[in-house]
């Protein structure tokens, strides 16, 4: 089944809603992922990508955590949570999603700072995951 780059682009969205939710909530994910099944037209969202990227992250969100961090020019508690659960997805789609292209996920990244972040986060979201893609993606993203 070939998925199109729009139901993608809308699993990140709610996803990024979702782990926006748990890292303030910390509510358990099936519950999360539940709710906005429930609550939202989810017709054209790639449905399994959304329940990839939100349970996965939780389980791995240390490893994750860890990778992101080494680069950042703050402390993680001082990271916003829009801007983390962006960074949250970004690096797992790089670490873990070899699938998508390293440019795809920072311009998806970019665009979800866009429309979620606070002004100009989407260049702080950029240098960050473009430097946890020259680390993780050399074949794609020489140094």
């Amino acid at each position: 089944m070939n998925i199109k780059p729009a139901a993608r682009r809308k699993a990140r969205r709610f996803a990024l809603q979702a782990l926006y939710e748990w890292s303030i909530s910390k509510n358990p994910m099936f519950e999360i992922e539940a709710r906005y099944r429930v609550d939202n037209d989810m017709h054209k969202v790639d449905l399994d990508y959304f329940h990839e990227l939100i349970h996965e992250i939780v389980k791995k969100s240390e490893t994750i955590d860890d990778t992101f961090m080494a680069h950042l020019d703050r402390k993680f508690r001082e990271l916003d949570h829009v801007e983390r659960a962006i960074l949250r997805i970004g690096t797992y789609e790089l670490l873990y999603r070899i699938d998508v292209p390293y440019k795809v996920v920072i311009n998806e990244g970019i665009e979800l700072a866009k429309d979620f972040g606070a002004t100009d986060s989407h260049k702080y979201v950029n240098g960050i995951l473009d430097e946890v893609a020259k680390q993780h993606r050399t074949i794609e993203r020489p140094v």
